[in-house]
């Protein structure tokens, strides 16, 4: 299989990586620790980074407006230590893999590609992928997988900021183009224009977002394309994705 053909078919890593953050289980856990589910969220997917100030965790998320993000990140961790909020955010993925993911075939298939293809990432100038990659992997095989697809959902999220960056387009106007009715989820009031030349920037940085993690994804063989494909359908056919 071509390479970008294939890397494309890999688009849902980013629904089944992110199918824990909202779920029931992750909410229940929030408030058992005195959070709700989007404080978590921060605090628990940006606490790899450690007990940083907000502008920190705004410059590895990209996407929210700093103030929204700042009052979420100051006001979460003043309930919870940020590293003890990212283990507690990697255990609910965890227990919510193995509450659907257990009649998944091919999970250990998958986890050795995508282990594969995560090895082989570079992480240099990859803030959040760097530290939630080196947070140690479940044993289990549905736990596993989840996690690593979680890991490369940050990988291919870190790489494009980095991708935006250097074709000259900011994470707020890449926003509003890939995800227009996002706006006022993510903290935004306003609605700058988004010109031609914004629109070709963007695609410009996916076409480069490709060309960064292309290496590691050309690690698998055929077989191993396969199975990393299988798992992950796998996957987002039992999360409904």
């Amino acid at each position: 299989m071509d390479i970008r053909d294939f890397m494309h078919g890999t688009s849902a890593i980013g629904s089944v990586g992110a199918a824990f953050y909202f779920h029931p289980t992750t909410i229940a856990a929030a408030k058992e620790h005195g959070l709700d589910g989007f404080r978590l969220y921060f605090l628990g997917r940006g606490g790899v980074l450690g007990d940083v100030e907000a502008r920190v965790v705004a410059s590895a998320f990209g996407y929210f407006e700093p103030g929204l993000l700042a009052r979420m990140w100051d006001s979460a961790k003043a309930v919870m230590a940020p590293r003890d909020a990212a283990r507690l955010y990697l255990e609910c993925c965890h227990t919510v893999a193995r509450q659907h993911l257990g009649d998944v075939e091919g999970l250990d298939e998958f986890c050795a590609a995508a282990e594969t293809v995560n090895n082989a990432i570079d992480p240099a100038g990859l803030a959040l992928y760097a530290g939630i990659s080196a947070e140690p992997l479940a044993d289990d095989a549905p736990a596993r997988a989840l996690q690593l697809c979680t890991v490369l959902r940050e990988a291919r999220g870190s790489a494009h900021l980095v991708a935006l960056v250097a074709s000259g387009l900011s994470p707020r106007l890449a926003h509003l183009i890939r995800r227009p009715d996002d706006d006022k989820l993510f903290g935004w009031n306003d609605q700058p224009a988004v010109g031609e030349d914004d629109r070709a920037r963007w695609a410009a940085a996916e076409e480069l977002t490709d060309r960064l993690l292309e290496p590691a994804y050309s690690r698998l063989d055929e077989r191993g394309q396969q199975a990393f494909l299988r798992g992950l359908d796998g996957m987002a056919a039992t999360f409904a994705i």
